[in-house]
């Protein structure tokens, strides 16, 4: 006897079939954006551009684009427009629409899977330009080729109308226009600077492409910046990363191979400074978490420094070998590749896992390394004796760091005397404030919650690393200090999992001598121990510039436009008091906490690398040996300060 199957009783709970939800289309993207660009914050904003320009790239590397253009318009409004062959238009057969709808609409869809049309390309995914017309709350995509331009537009990833010709023309390419959806993003407003970094990226690593971009929010006949690199990354190396440094050699080494249908292709130039500046990419696309093409050139590096050193003797007998942190001391350097198949973790593409990658990249900078140091052994020898100061420091900060961890520095039941640390001991929940001088540490140790909130008063200003050696950096009290309350060590020791407090928030005067030390603070940070950034752990207090009195009434303002609004907004009140602190002793340890610590109500900045040359450019050009840069940089931004006490 065959019984017939019954529906089961609903387990305890609710939970059955019809509680399994089925995304149809693009609309997956729209319930979980993060997913496909990361946030929904500044950068996944800009990243939809990127996705698009992405497209275009990928028509330069396949040799049908030299032109890409675009524009930032009114009302949040992105236009990309390229030269390339133009996105297919006729009918594809899986789908029964035109293949321009096609790739707009369907996720992993395109012509970069069979590797027939792209050889190479940064969006592999398939789902560029799809989700940036889901996350969209219009697009409008025109195509011109087959001597036709031919236009369609969407509305939050769904066509408006079909596929229609609206001209003709002998040109072909493809002109994107599209507006983010304020229904995913809480604020639509790019910065020019952000995505002119990235275009110029792309320009450096694209060898006779012209790309250029303009901003016509608030002026609409404003100039484009136009990007266009005959030396490709090396004039990257040498016009931008090392721009405002001494360097060791005047040429930057270069070369350019293809092992196995990937093409590699590095620049590297030292300078004479500590820190190190190598930019990795795959397929054009910025890989800042680095990756198996990373791993390749550092492993060929360290090699060939060490083969080459003992070779000319420069390195005795029973002298160990130089390790790869000394290798990377006064570095500058761009590792591009170009492969059929990248393997990136995640949708925006941070790190490469190719594993085939690192053996090709180690070969091909191996072979031409080591031929340019026969070739040129003047430079060779420069770079090495770099490589050897870099180990005798090293090995001095050993022996000063060892010291400190004797003292007990690094260690919990030995904090830093000056630190009133919190009771919670749970990392995650847990802030640590580093403090502007004693009086302001006063108030902030008064005002704190100190289950959750320590605070460390520095004095003075701390040693601006930029121009340190290590073993000064280990050296110096207050850098000490701040180590030992974060209880992690400095550069390539830095073990995150033995970070004390997962918020650490600079809080600083508001004033020449705050923002200084704030910005000496950014530059020990970003040297020193970048993962703290990276990893989302570094902020900046935000305390109030004035505090308005009108009657009863008191409003705290934050900045000199929001003083003024308020000011218009109190004009038919009494008169009204207005109070400028310069500094945070100034304020009690009530307003303190009111303003500035409370969680429930206080703003702070967090700290992030947008743009990791732009980040080094700047940090050289403020804190470096240079004058003259920073004297430049002050004249030309002079005249954006609205307010400044000296």
């Amino acid at each position: 006897m065959i019984q017939e199957p019954t529906t089961p009783a609903p387990p305890p709970g609710g939970y059955s079939a019809q509680d399994i939800q089925v995304l149809e289309g693009l609309e997956a993207v729209r319930r979980r954006p993060g997913m496909y660009i990361g946030s929904t914050d500044e950068t996944g904003l800009h990243h939809l551009v990127y996705e698009i320009v992405y497209n275009s790239v990928d028509e330069a590397l396949a040799g049908f684009c030299t032109r890409i253009k675009v524009t930032l318009g009114a009302e949040g409004q992105i236009e990309v427009e390229d030269n390339g062959r133009g996105i297919p238009v006729d009918i594809h057969p899986a789908t029964g629409v035109s293949a321009l709808e096609t790739v707009l609409t369907r996720l992993h869809a395109g012509a970069k899977f069979g590797g027939k049309v792209y050889q190479v390309s940064g969006g592999l995914h398939g789902v560029g330009a799809s989700v940036v017309n889901a996350l969209a709350s219009r697009l409008v995509v025109e195509v011109k080729r087959d001597g036709h331009v031919y236009r369609q537009e969407y509305q939050r990833g769904k066509p408006l109308a079909p596929l229609a010709v609206v001209g003709e023309t002998t040109d072909t390419g493809t002109r994107v226009v599209f507006v983010a959806d304020t229904e995913i993003f809480s604020r639509v407003d790019y910065d020019f600077d952000t995505l002119a970094g990235r275009v110029r990226e792309v320009a450096y690593l694209n060898k006779g492409l012209e790309i250029s971009i303009q901003d016509k929010r608030k002026e609409a006949d404003s100039q484009p910046y136009t990007f266009y690199f005959e030396g490709g990354i090396a004039s990257f190396v040498k016009h931008y990363l090392n721009k405002d440094k001494t360097v060791i050699h005047p040429t930057p080494v270069y070369f350019s191979q293809a092992v196995n249908g990937t093409g590699v292709e590095v620049a590297v130039q030292y300078n004479d400074g500590f820190s190190e500046t190598v930019l990795s990419f795959a397929n054009c696309i910025h890989t800042p978490e680095g990756g198996s093409h990373l791993t390749g050139f550092r492993s060929a590096l360290t090699r060939v420094v060490n083969d080459y050193a003992r070779k000319m003797k420069l390195l005795k007998e029973d002298d160990p070998n130089l390790q790869g942190d000394d290798m990377r001391s006064g570095l500058s350097a761009i590792v591009s590749v170009k492969i059929r198949d990248p393997q990136f973790e995640g949708q925006t593409k941070s790190k490469l896992g190719n594993p085939e990658t690192k053996g090709q990249v180690e070969t091909v900078v191996g072979d031409n390394l080591s031929r340019f140091m026969e070739e040129y052994p003047s430079d060779a020898k420069e770079i090495i004796e770099k490589c050897m100061t870099a180990a005798k420091a090293r090995e001095a900060a050993r022996k000063a760091r060892d010291m400190v961890l004797r003292k007990g520095a690094l260690e919990s039941t030995s904090l830093p005397g000056k630190l009133a640390d919190c009771s919670e001991k749970d990392p995650a929940l847990s802030e640590l404030y580093i403090v502007e001088g004693e009086s302001a540490g006063g108030s902030a140790k008064q005002g704190r919650d100190r289950r959750f909130q320590a605070i460390l008063p520095l004095k003075g200003k701390i040693l601006n690393v930029e121009k340190a050696s290590i073993e000064k950096i280990w050296g110096h009290e207050e850098i000490r200090a701040l180590i030992a309350a974060l209880g992690v060590s400095p550069n390539g020791d830095a073990d995150l999992a033995k970070l004390r407090y997962h918020q650490v928030i600079i809080m600083t005067d508001a004033d020449v001598d705050g923002a200084h030390i704030r910005t000496l603070l950014l530059t020990f940070f970003y040297r020193q121990l970048k993962k703290i950034i990276e990893e989302g752990h570094l902020y900046i207090a935000q305390p109030p510039l004035y505090r308005l009195q009108a009657g009863k009434e008191v409003h705290w303002v934050y900045s000199e436009q929001e003083k003024d609004e308020k000011l218009k907004q109190l004009e038919d009140k009494r008169k009204v008091e207005i109070q400028r602190y310069k500094g945070l002793g100034e304020m009690s340890p009530e307003q303190l906490w009111q303003t500035t610590m409370n969680p429930e109500g206080r703003t702070m900045l967090r700290v992030n690398i947008e743009d990791a040359a732009k980040a080094d450019e700047l940090f050289t050009k403020l804190m470096g040996e240079e004058v003259i840069h920073r004297k430049q940089f002050i004249q030309l931004y002079a005249r954006s300060v609205r307010n400044l006490d000296v």
